[in-house]
């Protein structure tokens, strides 16, 4: 029987460590399965993880074994220790593709389609970002015999272009909390002129590296104040 998340939603840490198999499976297969050592290393990671964590070997270790009575990971013997792999994709009950896109967002917070796909590359190449969102919406429209739904797409933000996906592996997700600030507020133009600032500023920065390298190639002594430094 697929895992159900209303029944049983997953903690922070067992999704870290749930994700963090099924990346490794893909990127380093030369390391997999895992040891208990490596496997709270790719935990730990500062890049690639949103929220970045500090799980303890005790912390891995216990969601290690929850999850195998979850059927979502069991062990193999090693020859000098154990190791770990996941059943993701057989204990939930999603194709493969379903199941990189799940991975991705309970290692990396929300994101968008494109990102996804992006993002994804290392995992499974998807064609466009059309099949990435036609996988999402068959994911959002999971019905309650096989689960129910297992991501939920999230209100524009403010000065957002595209709208996030999120995973609902640890449960539901506050939706009101990406959703844009009333009007009344003002909170939805102040974070679209901040938006519109920082890629201001972006490409004025950008600029300038590209006039300091010609002069530089030219012998033309050249000095330019950084921004907001006249």
């Amino acid at each position: 029987m697929p895992f159900d998340p209303a029944i049983r939603p997953l903690t922070l840490h067992e999704a870290r460590v749930l994700a963090t198999l099924m990346e490794k499976a893909r990127t380093v297969p030369d390391s997999y399965p895992m040891s208990l050592n490596g496997l709270v290393t790719g935990c730990n990671q500062k890049t690639s993880r949103d929220p970045v964590m500090s799980l303890s070997d005790a912390e891995a270790q216990e969601a290690l074994d929850s999850l195998k009575l979850l059927t979502l990971a069991f062990e193999t013997s090693g020859n000098r220790t154990t190791r770990w792999e996941h059943n993701f994709q057989r204990g939930v009950g999603v194709p493969e593709q379903s199941a990189v896109l799940l991975g991705l967002l309970m290692l990396r917070g929300p994101q968008t389609a494109g990102e996804l796909r992006i993002n994804a590359e290392r995992w499974y190449r998807f064609a466009d970002i059309s099949s990435v969102e036609a996988f999402l919406d068959e994911l959002q429209e999971r019905n309650a015999e096989k689960g129910g739904p297992l991501v939920v797409l999230l209100p524009r933000a403010p000065g957002a272009r595209e709208q996030r996906w999120a995973h609902l592996m640890c449960g539901p997700v506050d939706t009101s909390a990406a959703a844009p600030a009333t009007s009344g507020s003002g909170g939805t133009a102040a974070a679209a002129l901040q938006t519109r600032v920082d890629a201001l500023e972006g490409q004025v920065a950008a600029l300038q590296a590209t006039v300091q390298r010609l002069c530089a190639e030219l012998g033309i002594a050249h000095e330019m104040s950084p921004p907001g430094q006249d």
